[in-house]
């Protein structure tokens, strides 16, 4: 049999500052696709196709690190949304998508799948179904794989994008990737999340009229999912998501016209307290600044959703 070695190949000469760990024979090789893969992961600008999944074209400011990846997730030819990915905690921080009315239904026989543009330099941009045989090995470095949350008793795969906020079925299924995936404990994802999910579904049903921009994130404290001896997944303390629709229904009753254009919400992941409470995208961003890491401009969405010539007395009785 074959043996493997560990080899470290430093891609400073790229400015990426960071070394990475790989198993493979040819060492040279090895160390040249490595730096080329430095280069292909980073996505300094958002396409103008996968821009449309932003209000204004403009993803939340105050969140950038050297380390996370833009992702545009690709499925069937098309893109559905878009992920800004921790590669070294191979976690999503964020999903950005634009809902589509629906009636909840999931498609729940969509195989899992993984995003090989964060793996490979020749890796299609189109998310992929996980390989029948183990080798993950080959992609395990850069994102999650199957194995690290087949043992983890109390946590589920909890879609950042939901597949019932999206109507057609290539739609749902994009979201069946590990990339739009946080371990999620399992009281919290079917309670009180699925719950808050549910609720959101209606009432961008019922109220908005245009279109409805969704960015769904979590904060992290440290906590991590082990896979032999190994830190695999970052376990999110925090879930939070907020909504922009500036055509909305301003003859809906107060209680839900006063949720528009913007409303938000945030959740501790955890088996009690757990409850999910609803509040301006503003009182979010503020509790996010003393909860996790975001710059003082970090800002959801472009100019907090404020309709162009609009008046706020369209949220007054």
């Amino acid at each position: 049999m074959e043996r493997f070695k560990e080899i470290k190949c430093a891609a400073e000469t790229l400015g990426a500052g960071f070394t990475m760990s790989v198993y493979r024979t040819d060492w040279t090789l090895v160390c040249l696709l490595i730096i080329v893969m430095v280069g292909a992961e980073v996505q300094e600008t958002i396409s103008p196709e996968c821009k449309q999944f932003l209000y204004m074209g403009t993803p939340p400011r105050g969140l950038e690190e050297q380390q996370l990846k833009k992702i545009c997730q690709f499925y069937a030819g098309k893109p559905r949304f878009i992920t800004l990915y921790d590669s070294i905690n191979h976690i999503p921080v964020y999903s950005a998508y634009t809902f589509k009315r629906s009636d909840g239904f999931k498609k729940v026989d969509v195989p899992w799948m993984y995003e090989p543009q964060l793996s490979t330099v020749s890796g299609p941009r189109e998310m992929e179904q996980f390989p029948a045989a183990n080798v993950h090995n080959i992609f395990e470095d850069s994102q999650a794989v199957l194995d690290d949350y087949s043992n983890t008793v109390i946590f589920e795969r909890g879609q950042l994008n939901p597949d019932e906020h999206q109507a057609h079925l290539d739609d749902k299924a994009a979201t069946y990737t590990l990339t739009n995936v946080v371990p999620q404990v399992r009281e919290f994802n079917i309670g009180p999340w699925k719950n808050y999910e549910h609720t959101i579904r209606q009432r961008l049903n019922n109220y908005c009229h245009g279109m409805a921009f969704v960015v769904t994130g979590v904060t992290t404290s440290g906590h991590m999912i082990r896979r032999l001896n190994v830190n695999r997944l970052a376990i999110p303390t925090y879930l939070w998501s907020a909504y922009c629709c500036a055509d909305f229904d301003r003859n809906a009753p107060y209680s839900e016209r006063s949720k528009f254009p913007a409303f938000a919400a945030y959740g501790l992941n955890d088996r009690e307290k757990n409850e999910v409470q609803e509040m301006t995208v503003q009182q979010l961003e503020d509790f996010l600044k003393r909860v996790t890491y975001v710059s003082s401009t970090f800002q959801i969405f472009y100019d907090n959703c404020v309709p162009t010539n609009s008046a706020d007395s369209s949220r007054l009785e």
